[in-house]
């Protein structure tokens, strides 16, 4: 009987030190994952300077097409292998990066969006939307150029 119970302490020390350890990996990653902040940045010409997330989410999913006054929305990314791109695919887009080569793959073949550009600098990025009229971005730090601005989301510069 001894030996039983002996057994089943050693087991039970066992089994909640594991879950203990599950339970700080997972926090653990929700804390990077909260680390990384995104900001949206966009044409200084007609890209407004505010908005709503879900506005930003619609525009990025490929729903709204058209801005305001008529012009077509040009989406930039990061490259889905780079640090913002894979933090973008999980913040706005709550898949993995290759999830969302998929996705993009799937609206353009069906006609339904015009894909984004993918860059794997924020330099091209930041020059790309600085000179499309209309193009919007996600880059992970703000930017000094003059021809692109920085687009708070909810109210924060940072999402």
């Amino acid at each position: 009987m001894k030996k039983k119970l002996f057994l089943y302490k050693i087991f039970n020390v066992r089994a909640t030190k594991k879950i203990l350890w599950l339970f700080c990996l997972l926090c653990f990653s929700f804390a990077l994952k909260a680390q990384t902040s995104l900001i949206a940045i966009g044409n200084i010409d007609n890209v407004p300077p505010e908005m709503q997330f879900s506005e930003l989410k619609s525009i990025l999913m490929g729903e709204k097409q058209r801005w305001k006054n008529g012009d077509r929305i040009l989406i930039a990314l990061m490259k889905t292998n780079t640090p913002t791109g894979k933090a973008t695919s999980e913040k706005i887009y709550d898949m993995t990066g290759d999830e969302l080569n998929k996705f993009w793959l799937a609206l353009v073949f069906q006609g339904k969006a015009q894909a984004p550009k993918f860059f794997a600098s924020a330099n091209e990025l930041e020059d790309f939307v600085a000179q499309n009229p209309g193009a919007i971005g996600i880059v992970d730090k703000p930017l000094a150029d003059n021809d692109v601005r920085n687009i708070n989301i909810n109210g924060r510069k940072t999402f």
